[in-house]
């Protein structure tokens, strides 16, 4: 296991406290992708400098911590720039990983469907690319001639990035063609009848244990940051009976780099076809303030924030009974893990997300015995009679799906 020193900046508009929690996050996300924390330092600079993210006498000081220490590598808590990276590299002489690189490690390690791993190389390639030309720069400087004569080192960098941008091009169009076929299973979800129930929340929440609870399936989750990030859907009943179509979907994270929110888009458009989303938080985290602001950000940037939504405090089982008490306005405290709640919840889902339904009569000859298949899929079939020439079906629906059914037997 790699030994990590962690880098903080606190501006004027960040608190101590702010900038702790954020590195203890940070920490979190180093044991996820296998380095352990054995150092912590914090500079309050306004504005970062353009060389050096940091002061250079804040840069010199890590480099005697980390020599005393025998630290591997240096995590920063930001995103840098590639110069910035490359001169800390050079002052400091250890590897230097910001957040962004750090998020990419745990994403690229956790995926497992083939669209979950095309879009992290395609975040992957965009983080590359920016830092080609100075990887380059010494080379560059071997550039021939005056004007437009280019020498070995551009044409060297040209060459790479060329690759890499045929390389985001191809994977864009592989991208695609899988959504493509998520869109046609989407349109049969929706065909169905089944109102979709997307789980939103800040990594580690309990998301995917509360899918695990509801649908009693084998949904794999575990307590680190991004155990799970493919979106993954089960059927549910709710307390009346009807069945809902719920998805768990990836988990946000503070300053998650803007490039893995565009690349996940596709995968987060899970959301945005959803009747309802439960916002899952932890309550037993000092920091969830900040956790449910990022999580509405980021729903917000997506176009998702005028879906309705459950507020939903998980990890009940953590608290006491005057902390659960605080939770309780406007939201649902539960227990995942212990399914305590739970039941409050799925009847506050039901009369979120179910359309008003009615009883209809309807009676078939037995030439339309055919559609019968299809009325299962657009109504609750209460009861069936039978005589010599017709079948009288009494069933339940919404008002949109007895449209439908009436313009299939007027097809027919």
């Amino acid at each position: 296991m790699e030994k990590v020193v962690l880098v903080g900046v606190q501006s004027k508009n960040v608190t101590g406290l702010e900038v702790e929690n954020s590195l203890d996050e940070l920490e979190s996300l180093c044991f996820t992708d296998g380095a352990q924390s054995i150092g912590r330092i914090i500079q309050k600079k306004d504005t970062p400098d353009p060389a050096y993210f940091i002061g250079r006498g804040k840069a010199a000081e890590i480099k005697e911590l980390v020599e005393e220490l025998n630290a591997d590598a240096v995590v920063f808590d930001d995103s840098l720039k590639p110069v910035q990276q490359k001169n800390l590299e050079e002052l400091i002489g250890r590897k230097i990983v910001d957040r962004t690189r750090m998020i990419l490690d745990i994403f690229a390690f956790r995926a497992r469907t083939k669209e979950g791993k095309l879009q992290v190389e395609r975040a992957e390639m965009t983080y590359h690319m920016a830092r080609l030309a100075n990887q380059g720069v010494n080379l560059d400087s071997q550039t021939g001639g005056i004007g437009t004569r280019r020498g070995p080192g551009e044409r060297k960098i040209e060459s790479d990035k060329r690759l890499i941008r045929d390389r985001i091009a191809e994977l864009d169009r592989e991208i695609a063609k899988i959504k493509e076929r998520r869109d046609i299973q989407r349109n049969g979800r929706e065909n169905s009848d089944l109102p979709e129930i997307a789980i939103a929340g800040y990594t580690n929440a309990g998301k995917s244990t509360l899918l695990k609870t509801l649908s009693k399936s084998n949904v794999y989750a575990d307590d680190r940051l991004f155990a799970t990030l493919d979106p993954l859907t089960r059927k549910v009943k709710l307390p009346g009976g009807r069945e809902v179509l719920l998805t768990d979907t990836v988990g946000f994270i503070n300053k998650l780099p803007h490039d893995l929110i565009a690349a996940f888009r596709s995968t987060m458009e899970e959301i945005l076809r959803a009747k309802c989303i439960l916002h899952v938080i932890d309550a037993s985290n000092h920091n969830k303030s900040k956790h449910i602001e990022t999580v509405l950000n980021v729903l917000r940037e997506i176009g998702g924030d005028n879906i309705p939504m459950l507020t939903v405090y998980n990890k009940a089982d953590r608290l006491d009974f005057q902390e659960k008490a605080m939770l309780t306005k406007d939201a649902y405290v539960i227990s995942a893990k212990n399914a305590e709640g739970i039941d409050e919840l799925m009847k506050a889902v039901e009369k979120t997300v179910m359309p008003k339904h009615e009883i209809h009569m309807l009676k078939l000859k037995y030439g339309l015995q055919s559609i019968k298949g299809r009325l299962y899929k657009l109504a609750i079939i209460k009861s069936e009679k039978y005589d010599k020439k017709t079948m009288e079906i009494m069933l339940e629906c919404s008002e949109e799906n007895w449209k439908k059914i009436k313009n299939l037997i007027r097809a027919r």
